[in-house]
């Protein structure tokens, strides 16, 4: 299970971006987190995926609670968690690759080895092509690069996934091929899935249930979104 309790965040203690959200994601479960641009979702996104150290409440992880964030997060924590970003261009090296930036996760672990197998079945699960793979993010399209962004998050199979408005610059058909590659990982592994974003029939389409900013968060929160 993934637990959010009472979870106040942001980047200046004085005034929060998130105050007091709770939120619930059990294994197996695709929740969608619906809210208006600038609410503050992306910092709770951030958050869930161990990204960001809370100013307040906690994180529980499969029964433990989380007392370190980023690099600083036991390896076990970190690779337990999948993240797709909004905007594949800010959170993909321009200097690799799609194959190299696939494949970062795997290196950074030592796990070299599985490398070439496991970049080849997710770019066909994504729906790359081998000459894609050779090029680097500045020769691709911003789908095409996010489409390797979904494989990077899926290479390590994560328990539980991370989706921080991974579809909002992508076109109708990527949007759904993303999906389905998300949901085809889900089925197989019994991951859990946090889906972040501001179109009610999309997470209602995808998620088991859908829940608003507005009953996630406490009212102050509210008056500061």
């Amino acid at each position: 299970m993934l637990e959010l309790r009472t979870v106040t965040a942001g980047y200046d203690r004085r005034t929060p971006v998130v105050r007091d959200a709770t939120l619930t994601v059990t294994a197996g479960e695709a929740v969608g987190l619906l809210g208006p641009s600038g609410c503050g979702k992306s910092t709770l996104a951030r958050v869930a995926a161990l990204l960001h150290r809370p100013d307040a409440g906690e994180v529980v992880l499969d029964g433990i609670r989380v007392h370190h964030y980023r690099h600083r997060a036991p390896r076990d924590r970190r690779t337990a968690v999948g993240v797709v970003f909004q905007q594949p261009r800010l959170s993909a090296d321009p200097r690799l690759r799609l194959t190299d930036l696939i494949a970062e996760p795997l290196r950074a672990t030592g796990r070299r080895s599985s490398v070439p197998g496991r970049v080849a079945e997710l770019a066909e699960t994504v729906g790359l092509t081998p000459d894609l793979l050779t090029r680097r993010p500045h020769e691709v399209s911003d789908g095409q690069l996010q489409r390797a962004c979904v494989a990077r998050a899926l290479v390590l199979r994560p328990r539980w996934l991370i989706c921080d408005e991974m579809t909002a610059m992508l076109d109708a058909s990527t949007t759904a091929a993303l999906v389905r590659a998300v949901e085809d990982y889900r089925t197989d592994t019994g991951a859990g899935l946090l889906a972040v974003g501001h179109d009610r029939t999309l997470l209602n389409r995808w998620c088991d249930r859908t829940v608003h900013w507005d009953t996630v968060t406490a009212p102050a929160a509210k008056t500061l979104a």
